[in-house]
């Protein structure tokens, strides 16, 4: 099974969550978008064990099975489509979850979060908690 992990689901996961810690042990690859990223480096540099977060996150970032996503053309293209119909909806959802939506559907992952208005993406697959 392939993840694409939330923010919050990284949360969960150094908060010791073991159902979270379960799937991901399971999994066959981990993925983490960059928007990701640059929220978790948002809270550690808020919060006050930035260098002790950034280190525990790049050791976590160099486990076998875990990559990054960045962002390109085909996630940029899929963020207009997903942000043109979440308003046809008329349920729209944060920008940098549209951004995270974008790139799990790109790279044919599970999105693994606790959000519930990730449902509203039509054609995201979503495992929530």
């Amino acid at each position: 099974m392939k993840l694409c992990l939330d923010t919050n689901i990284y949360s969960a996961f150094k908060n010791g969550n073991q159902k979270i810690i379960d799937i991901l042990e399971n999994a066959d690859e981990v993925l983490i978008p960059v928007t990701v990223l640059g929220e978790l480096y948002s809270g550690f540099q808020i919060g006050s064990l930035t260098e002790k977060n950034l280190t525990e996150l790049d050791k976590f970032l160099s486990k076998p099975g875990i990559s990054i996503i960045e962002i390109n053309k085909d996630i940029a293209l899929r963020y207009g489509f997903i942000t043109k119909e979440l308003r046809k909806q008329g349920t729209p959802i944060p920008t940098n979850d549209i951004w995270i939506a974008s790139s799990a559907m790109d790279t044919g992952s599970i999105l693994l979060s606790s959000d519930k208005h990730f449902k509203e993406v039509p054609g995201l697959m979503v495992l929530d908690f």
